[in-house]
């Protein structure tokens, strides 16, 4: 049984990769076509960023509808499968279930959507100086959805666990809804600081979810960790096009969504505090823009030339590249040493 799961999730993931990687051009025609273009802030405003990629003006955006329709199809495909009775092959495939992966898939999802029309704001450029929504907008979003988590985990799954690693499982009660709300904003915030450069969101995200693909399916949850697998498999053919040059960037509908999910998986499976440590970079990336913040506002003076973190670097000479293959090298260390306080915790290896 336990083979023909490894089969399960691997099998999607490869599936995820193929779909992906096929569909590609005809994403990549319509954004073209339309001129889906992603405009970058002026120079009078970000006078740094504006110098380092006023190069990239005009390359599409919303490339995160690879990833995550990508996810909703094949959900769809064989969990309609085995319900029109396809039995057998749909069967075994089927990852789309009501205790593991329906809230992941419906945060995905829902928050894609929002993610989509900030996208289309700031390539028409509608909204405040025509950049589509503010950041507390966006925070306004993600608290909304992460309620939305929250209450179906306190009151649909009667859940307010929360595990700390090594030590024990804590009731908390309700105080588990604001704690299920901070990990998703927090999570989903991060990932929007992170994607700034080709392929940085996508490769840090990428050993996120295959770290905690891995912990769900030592959990004995299956479909989590199947699910897991087909954003990693989406994942993959996403970098392949988004990799410097890219082809089109990520956008709100891909960096949203993702950290929306990334959130909600983390407390799934109840490991949530080993996620500093898995998506290091994350909380690196998102803890610069509030020391930046912070100083300019309280001493009147920036630490970083420019933030987040990958621009500062970006600004003192190191080439793009560069950055994200470190970035990306850094995430899979810190991933590794998340899923290795995940065994030891779990008692894997006693």
């Amino acid at each position: 049984m336990e083979l023909l799961s490894i089969i399960k999730i691997f099998f999607l993931t490869s599936l995820s990769f193929l779909t992906a990687f096929l569909w590609t051009p005809a994403l990549t025609h319509v954004l073209y076509k339309y001129r889906l273009g992603k405009q970058i802030r002026d120079g009078g405003a970000a006078p740094i960023f504006y110098k380092l990629h006023k190069g990239k003006a005009g390359t599409p955006t919303m490339g995160g509808i690879l990833v995550w329709l990508t996810v909703l199809l094949l959900a769809l495909f064989f969990y309609y499968g085995e319900m029109l009775g396809g039995g057998g092959f749909f069967s075994v495939f089927n990852f789309l279930s009501r205790q593991q992966t329906l809230l992941p898939l419906g945060a995905l999802v829902a928050s894609a959507l929002v993610g989509l029309l900030d996208d289309y704001y700031n390539v028409k450029r509608i909204g405040p100086n025509g950049g589509g929504l503010k950041m507390r907008h966006r925070l306004i979003v993600y608290t909304l959805i992460a309620a939305v988590g929250a209450l179906w985990f306190y009151y649909k799954l009667d859940w307010d666990l929360l595990r700390v690693p090594f030590v024990g499982n804590f009731n908390i009660g309700w105080w588990y809804i604001p704690a299920f709300i901070l990990v998703i904003v927090a999570t989903a915030f991060s990932v929007n600081e992170t994607d700034g450069l080709d392929g940085l969101a996508g490769g840090v995200l990428l050993s996120c979810f295959a770290s905690y693909g891995a912990i769900a399916f030592l959990q004995g949850r299956v479909d989590l960790a199947a699910f897991c697998g087909v954003i990693v498999g989406a994942l993959l053919a996403f970098l392949w096009f988004n990799i410097n040059p890219a082809r089109f960037f990520m956008g709100d509908t891909g960096a949203m969504s993702l950290g929306v999910t990334l959130g909600v998986v983390a407390m799934l499976t109840n490991m949530a505090l080993l996620l500093p440590i898995i998506g290091f970079v994350l909380v690196l990336e998102s803890l610069s823009v509030i020391i930046q913040v912070s100083s300019k506002k309280l001493r009147g003076k920036k630490v970083f030339r420019s933030a987040p973190i990958h621009h500062h670097l970006e600004a003192i000479g190191w080439p793009e590249p560069k950055i994200v293959m470190r970035f990306w090298i850094i995430t899979a260390v810190t991933a590794v040493v998340g899923l290795i306080a995940a065994l030891i915790d779990i008692g894997f290896f006693s």
